[in-house]
């Protein structure tokens, strides 16, 4: 039989219990409750039809990621920084960028853009590139090739430096291999190949990629002088945030191939503190002219 004092207890969890549900129903969704947020912020590019197709590829990203059936996912699509975006971009779980060059390097504000940025990596949050906005110039960097976004992504694209040369060129094949670690951003593809100009030779600091970088892809390159060549990578920052970077595609069409759509994907997922699924962010593409490029196939227009 419960004793007084138990059944008071037992009443007053119950009135608790109740009154918070009131509570919750009378709220709006909380923050936590919320689809986290993904930022997709489409640079500049000058580049012929087919080729990057930055515009298309923001979009086509936008797509895949809310897509994902699980975890769900709010993507937004910007190409221009807001003035107030220490506060616009509060919530933001993750950056991913796509352009020519490091988009913040190129865009309008770029002191401006670089605050915020390191305001929201000091929270933890992520910074993703894909191909060329892996990239900066000697302009960009310091003589010894020091830069916000090594410490944020682990390594970049070296283009046009003094410090180190890393080396853009078109192979019609190019072996892409998941490497031997154990990491998230690896689940569900495989091994493809695919005719493309994924960069080699990319910079991690003077003395090598840090200890906290993890390579995630490699290609044997060149083919006339094969080296293991790390073309995707992810870091695990001290500040507690994450970065990822991958350094294709160069052809808009390449985005049809769904093990490279999946290791961006997860690349996504992971730098947003979502749980990438065991078998890896898989996502029913439309047809690529759904996102309206300049053309799908390079050398042709719309």
């Amino acid at each position: 039989m419960n004793s007084p004092q138990s059944a008071a207890i037992t009443r007053r969890n119950a009135i608790t219990g109740a009154a918070a549900a009131v509570l919750v129903s009378a709220m709006p969704a909380s923050a936590a409750d919320e689809a986290p947020r993904v930022l997709i912020v489409v640079g500049p590019s000058k580049h012929p039809p087919g080729t990057h197709e930055v515009a298309a590829g923001g979009k086509l990203l936008k797509h895949c990621l809310e897509a994902v059936e699980k975890p769900r996912l709010k993507a937004d699509v910007i190409t221009e920084w807001p003035d107030n975006g220490d506060k616009a971009f509060a919530d933001v779980a993750s950056v991913v960028f796509i352009g020519d060059m490091f988009p913040p390097e190129v865009m309008p504000n770029r002191d401006a853009i670089m605050k915020n940025l390191t305001t929201m990596t000091k929270r933890g949050c992520g910074i993703v590139c894909v191909h060329y906005a892996t990239g900066l110039e000697a302009k960009h960097v310091s003589a010894e090739g020091d830069h916000p976004l090594l410490q944020w992504m682990g390594g970049y694209f070296a283009t046009r430096c003094n410090h180190h040369k890393s080396v853009a060129r078109v192979f019609k094949e190019a072996t892409i291999e998941p490497a031997k670690a154990d990491h998230p951003v690896l689940q569900g593809w495989k091994t493809f190949t695919l005719h493309d100009e994924p960069y080699i030779n990319n910079y991690f600091g003077k003395d090598g990629p840090a200890k906290n970088v993890t390579a995630l892809a490699t290609a044997m390159l060149p083919p006339e002088k094969p080296n293991k060549e790390t073309v995707a990578w992810a870091v695990d920052r001290a500040d507690g945030g994450r970065g990822f970077g991958v350094v294709m595609p160069h052809f808009y069409r390449c985005w049809q191939i769904e093990d490279l759509r999946m290791m961006i994907l997860n690349g996504i997922l992971w730098t947003a503190k979502q749980d990438v699924p065991k078998g890896g962010a898989r996502v029913k593409l439309q047809d690529l002219t759904t996102f309206k490029p300049a053309s799908v196939e390079p050398g042709m227009k719309k």
